[in-house]
């Protein structure tokens, strides 16, 4: 699979950001249970369906470096397990389980013509502690974007810079933004990747479009978490690919 890395917005060394309003608080003397914590960790991804009403970010609204951007730190993922879902496949990190749950599988089913609601999650995986979650949501576009059109590239939803206002929640410092292009038999499939910090949180989406619906990859992790396993979270991430 061939792998080409367009112009970044700016290189990926430092926040460009560095106002992040944490709202976290000290989880010293509080009992957890891993599922409490696997919410926990992926709450940052859930709120980037609620951000088409966001401003973008800083850091994107100003100009673009015209350096070369360097190279994104990614690790070799061939020796990882491949799980195929739904239209897409993606590697998970060694030593990472299934954490998909019973509700999970149901959603989208449709019992006596009731509205059937939409799956939360096409696959979920996570560390043996729970901290760190390798996630995949499948959304028609234009629930992401109000349109008549169904969108067929993520091209179609705007610039990098303009679906940063789709996939980046407001208050986020971002340090990583940049279209990927993919080769596919039939040509290159264009991918946008973003990395930010949110809440204590680290995350790394990769989304695409496909027939009208959005792809999105996303991996979560503690920030301290990131300083060690960063490299494996961004390539999970980044090894998604649309089928």
């Amino acid at each position: 699979m061939a792998l080409l890395l367009s112009s970044s917005l700016h290189p990926p060394t430092s926040p460009l950001n560095p106002k992040l309003n944490s709202l976290s608080t000290p989880l010293s003397n509080a009992v957890i249970t891993k599922r409490q914590l696997i919410i926990n960790t992926t709450t940052s991804f859930s709120i980037i369906f609620g951000a088409q009403q966001n401003p973008v970010p800083q850091c994107l609204a100003q100009p673009s470096n015209p350096s070369k951007p360097s190279a994104l730190n990614i690790a070799n993922t061939k020796a990882w397990f491949q799980f195929y879902g739904d239209g897409f496949a993606i590697r998970v990190p060694p030593e990472f389980e299934d954490i998909m749950e019973p509700e999970d599988f149901n959603a989208g089913a449709s019992l006596y013509g009731d509205k059937a609601k939409p799956r939360p999650f096409a696959a979920r995986f996570a560390s043996t502690d729970g901290s760190e979650v390798l996630s995949v949501v499948i959304r028609p576009t234009n629930q992401l974007k109000i349109t008549f059109l169904e969108a067929q590239e993520i091209t179609d939803l705007g610039s990098i810079k303009d679906a940063a206002k789709i996939f980046v929640p407001g208050g986020a410092t971002l340090y990583n933004a940049r279209t990927i292009k993919i080769k596919e038999d039939e040509g290159f499939k264009t991918y946008y990747f973003y990395e930010f910090g949110r809440d204590e949180q680290h995350i790394a989406i990769m989304a695409t479009v496909n027939g009208g619906k959005a792809i999105i990859a996303a991996t979560t992790a503690p920030q301290s978490k990131w300083d060690d396993d960063g490299v494996k979270l961004r390539s999970a991430a980044i090894s998604l690919t649309v089928l």
